[in-house]
């Protein structure tokens, strides 16, 4: 057993859906979220500034005694997480390798993609199934606008669905229903994204495949903690829209923190 926290960052609200999955499936745990909103968004940022969030967030992480780390942000996933793996010796565990697995399980033969400008542009998701199922076919799409729109509480709005709207051509014209969501924010539009295509797709959540995979990683190494379940969210900007989109994904009232990194 051990009773240190699990570390979870991302660029801000968006890491909350794999908080809330990590949370349901390993109540006992306590949890150090850390919301990077002073740098929002990362996706359309260049490869080394990216990194150099994700050096910071996580030396941030070890000083708060965690004993894993989660990178809550398909972004950060794709651009640093292997050089995050080499550099520190505390285990670091991103969204992708579990939702390839997952995919992989399932046995699918083509996905789509949705993800940011950065995190496509790296390839990373595709490189990556590719290399566990040589076989698929992965459609891609770019989505800039969604993150930026859904940290700023308008998932729901008419622009939030128009916007879903274009981003959703390609997929509905080649009908593809299974669709991996490759930004943390992403779930929040899971309703719209329903509306929009119009037939029966599952949308791959990364919280759900990360909070399997976590589990099993806690349970192999014999390091899950039985008596826990506390909570710290800290921000690196103070954001107005922050704890009313938080409050709707965790349905409940949240207190957050300032930190400075």
């Amino acid at each position: 057993m051990n009773n240190k926290a699990i570390g979870i960052f991302d660029s801000g609200v968006g890491g909350l859906t794999v908080l809330k999955e990590i949370r349901k499936n390993l109540p006992n745990e306590n949890i150090i979220y850390l919301g990077d909103t002073q740098n929002f968004p990362y996706g359309n940022k260049s490869k080394k500034e990216i990194i150099n969030f994700a050096i910071k967030n996580v030396e941030t992480l070890i000083k708060k005694d965690v004993k894993i780390i989660i990178i809550a942000c398909g972004t950060a996933t794709s651009q640093a997480l292997d050089l995050l793996k080499k550099r520190y010796s505390i285990p670091i565990i991103g969204i992708i390798e579990p939702t390839v697995n997952y995919v992989k399980e399932k046995g699918y033969k083509q996905v789509g993609v949705i993800a940011t400008e950065g995190t496509i542009r790296s390839g990373e998701w595709e490189k990556r199934l590719k290399e566990k199922i040589p076989n698929i076919e992965v459609e891609n799409k770019a989505c800039p606008m969604l993150a930026t729109i859904a940290e700023e509480g308008k998932a729901n709005s008419p622009q939030g669905r128009a916007v879903i709207k274009e981003y959703m051509k390609g997929f509905k014209k080649k009908h593809i229903d299974k669709i991996i969501l490759g930004c943390t924010h992403y779930p929040i539009y899971e309703q719209i994204l329903r509306d929009e295509l119009e037939y029966e797709v599952e949308l791959i959540n990364t919280g759900v495949t990360v909070s399997e995979y976590l589990r099993s990683y806690l349970e192999q190494h014999k390091i899950q903690n039985d008596n826990g379940g506390d909570e710290n969210i800290f921000l690196t900007k103070s954001e107005e829209q922050f704890k009313t989109i938080a409050k709707k994904i965790m349905d409940e009232e949240i207190s957050v923190k300032s930190i400075d990194i």
